[in-house]
């Protein structure tokens, strides 16, 4: 493990993330009340988005575990008084937000954030040949202390919060390509620091930590390495990167990961598909 000061990761990350406003909104907050509320402040709102808003609430609240099948269509309808196409809609939604997973012949389950699906959700470098492009990591430092102020305000976190932070390297096709840097509140993944790692984080923040990773706010610019950067990358100093600056948020919303990635992409390009 490297004994370097988190700074060093990036000399002018102090300045990089400084220049950079906190990503994520401000939730409904999913107040589930049987699917009828609409909730004064927002206005009028779909019946079949209620009724996503009072699941999504029971996610967040791991009524329903990840890889748990959920009750019948027909019983969340009755349950909340709904017709079951509304129920129906709802979970078609969560399904498309990667929430849910359907599978034919035998019902609608929790997510599971295994390997594959965090992989292919969340890291959107791909060789340029073609290919998955599943990526290989190594913990390169991983420690416990007081949040910089740029932590407290890309995390929410008050004055007196700790976090974990971590730095590893990401390899595709057995060559260096991304260097992370991982910060996340110690409050909400005691223990992590002291823990092996695994290759897809996001699923260790749901089985052992009760977190899921519900979306993540990204921000692209393109920076040049500095000389410790690039010899983690094995280039030379003043090489072009992308940097991704992303904050994960959980089912509420609530940011709980920021991550500063810097990346070569010579070889590989950022994939981003719209609908």
């Amino acid at each position: 493990m490297l004994e370097q000061p988190w700074d060093a990761l990036i000399p002018a990350g102090g300045q990089r993330r400084s220049e950079m406003d906190r990503s994520g909104g401000q939730g409904a907050g999913g107040q589930g009340n049987g699917g009828h509320g609409t909730g004064s402040a927002v206005g009028f709102r779909p019946l079949y988005r209620q009724v996503y808003d009072t699941l999504l609430r029971r996610l967040a609240d791991a009524v329903w575990q990840p890889g748990q099948i959920l009750p019948s269509e027909g019983q969340l309808a009755a349950e909340l008084g709904v017709s079951q196409g509304t129920v129906r809609k709802a979970l078609d939604a969560l399904t498309a937000d990667s929430l849910l997973v359907r599978r034919q012949g035998r019902g609608t389950f929790v997510a599971e954030h295994d390997d594959k699906q965090s992989v292919f959700r969340f890291f959107k470098l791909r060789p340029d040949g073609g290919g998955t492009g599943a990526p290989l990591s190594r913990v390169l430092a991983i420690t416990e202390a007081a949040a910089s102020v740029d932590e407290r305000d890309r995390l929410a976190l008050v004055r007196a919060a700790r976090v974990v932070r971590c730095e590893r390297l990401r390899s595709l096709d057995g060559r260096a390509c991304v260097l992370e840097a991982i910060t996340v509140p110690a409050a909400l993944f005691p223990g992590i620091h002291a823990m092996p790692l695994p290759n897809t984080l996001y699923s260790l923040y749901a089985s052992r930590f009760g977190i899921t990773i519900a979306m993540a706010n990204e921000r692209l610019k393109a920076v040049v390495l500095q000389a410790r950067e690039a010899a983690l990358l094995e280039v030379a100093p003043g090489v072009p990167a992308l940097e991704i600056d992303r904050v994960a948020l959980d089912l509420e919303e609530r940011p709980v990961e920021w991550r500063l990635s810097l990346c070569l992409t010579d070889s590989v390009h950022y994939l981003s598909v719209l609908r």
